[in-house]
């Protein structure tokens, strides 16, 4: 659970960063939600997670998470732990090390050289979406914009949402957003 938190740390710190450079993308809903995990308010009529300033923030979660390592690395490497510790509110969709490890042989070192650097802070911003939505709450959702500029799809297959096809393993309230972790690595789609 503490690796699940850290990686919610370092998410929310990419977040944070991208929230900085992205416009507010607004998805049009009218209700809200309700999670047993988290409290939600509504504001604009979307379902935000409240912050808390007792908790954690997603990059402490990550950084505290032995399951996210590889993700604390790479927030490293592209140099935007800044950005997960800012107020938020940032959802973060944390790949666990073995999400990372099922990428083609190579593609992690790759990424993590410094001349890839903006290719890596572009599909980590891919996995920050600012605002805070309850797992529950993305139901109601098509896509989600993304830190990155981009959109992320959702679908909801046997009651649960898929996050551009990746499973929500657990939710992890920060005191700046929430945590997400999945199952697989989330890439932005190739520019046309």
């Amino acid at each position: 659970m503490k690796s699940i938190k850290r990686l919610f740390f370092v998410f929310t710190l990419v977040a944070l960063i991208c929230s900085c450079k992205n416009e507010n993308k607004e998805a049009s809903t009218t209700s809200t939600a309700n999670n047993a995990e988290t409290n939600t308010t509504e504001r604009s009529g979307q379902a935000f997670i409240t912050d808390d300033e007792s908790k954690p923030t997603v990059l402490s979660i990550a950084i505290g998470s032995k399951d996210h390592t590889t993700l604390v690395a790479a927030v490293q490497a592209a140099q935007l732990e800044n950005a997960l510790v800012n107020a938020g509110p940032l959802m973060v969709f944390a790949p666990t090390n073995e999400a990372f490890a099922a990428l083609p042989e190579g593609t992690v070192e790759n990424l993590l050289k410094p001349e890839n650097k903006d290719a890596l802070a572009n599909i980590l911003k891919y996995h920050v979406t600012p605002g805070n939505y309850s797992k529950e709450f993305l139901k109601k959702f098509k896509k989600l914009g993304q830190a990155n500029n981009g959109y992320v799809t959702v679908e909801v297959v046997d009651g649960e949402p898929l996050v551009g096809g990746a499973k929500i393993l657990a939710s992890i309230p920060a005191g700046n957003g929430i945590v997400h972790v999945i199952n697989k690595v989330l890439l932005p789609p190739a520019e046309e």
